[in-house]
């Protein structure tokens, strides 16, 4: 067994023990269903809808499905947590379609993208083996948790509060990022169909404010879904904030950001124009 299996093998129950974790902690004070908590139930949920589809998956060698499988988790579990919840308040309702919503266009986006690419090339050394693919599904389904666990804390929770405050800059905030993750996505997707533009990088519109400003709208969105979930918080609930930290930090540290900016340095490093629009625009909040 090679190195990289083996380091997903062991991975692999840790990340599932770290789910088993949140769900425990965000059940406390949540609704119950058959005797189980539904928080934990959703988390559960999350988990088994990536390894149901990673299997056709592994057999087909595509990846073609994983970011819309992504996106169809977080409606499932969002929708199947408001449906099972009992006494639904406005709180909760605002926190589903805000979540259903940002799932649905980012879905269909990267599918879309994914399309006409025909592959991701993040995968092609994952794809053959069997540990380290499973590996990925099965981080995707503490993805889906981390990210919306504030959401589903709130809607699951038995503690309700009207519409405040709260709610209300909560839902200002996720407009303000969910418009700029759209718009952002959309300048890129029109710079990179014209084929005036192939071999160039994207300095205009919101792009020429922020090297990713799809990024620092996704950040903000989450960030305004725990804004509006923060005042039923209660005990071990807390762990619900995790949400817009895991975000930041995936987006900043991991998966976003740095690998973008390695793939850019490497195609364009070195060139006048990019290593001028490097020095003059911000990696991710976008200068005034």
């Amino acid at each position: 067994m090679k190195k990289s299996d083996r380091i997903a093998l062991i991975t692999l129950p840790i990340i599932i023990l770290i789910g088993i974790l949140v769900a425990l902690a965000g059940s406390q004070g949540g609704i119950m269903l058959g005797g189980m908590p539904l928080f934990a139930l959703s988390v559960g949920l999350a988990f088994v809808i990536q390894w149901l589809v990673f299997i056709p998956a592994y057999f087909m060698q595509t990846e073609k499905f994983f970011d819309i499988t992504g996106s169809i988790t977080y409606i499932s579990i969002t929708l199947a947590a408001l449906f099972f919840s009992a006494d639904v308040d406005a709180r909760s309702m605002l926190l589903a379609a805000l979540v259903v919503i940002w799932a649905v266009r980012l879905g269909t986006f990267l599918f879309s993208r994914i399309q006409k690419a025909g592959k991701d090339d993040r995968f092609d050394e994952i794809k053959p083996s069997f540990v380290r693919f499973l590996n990925v599904w099965t981080i995707q389904g503490l993805w889906v948790t981390f990210t919306a666990a504030a959401a589903l804390v709130a809607i699951t929770s038995t503690h309700r509060k009207e519409l405040d405050l709260f709610a209300g800059i909560g839902f200002l905030v996720w407009i303000l990022g969910f418009g700029f993750e759209v718009v952002a996505d959309s300048q890129k997707g029109r710079f990179n169909a014209d084929p005036k533009n192939k071999g160039k990088f994207i300095q205009t519109g919101l792009w020429s404010r922020s090297r990713h400003p799809n990024y620092f709208g996704e950040i903000v969105l989450w960030l305004g879904v725990a804004i509006i979930a923060l005042p039923v918080l209660q005990g071990w609930q807390w762990v619900a904030m995790i949400s817009p930290i895991f975000v930041t930090l995936l987006l900043t540290r991991v998966s976003g950001v740095p690998l973008l900016e390695k793939k850019s340095d490497a195609k364009w490093g070195g060139q006048k124009d990019y290593e001028e629009y490097k020095k003059n625009t911000p990696v991710l909040i976008p200068k005034l």
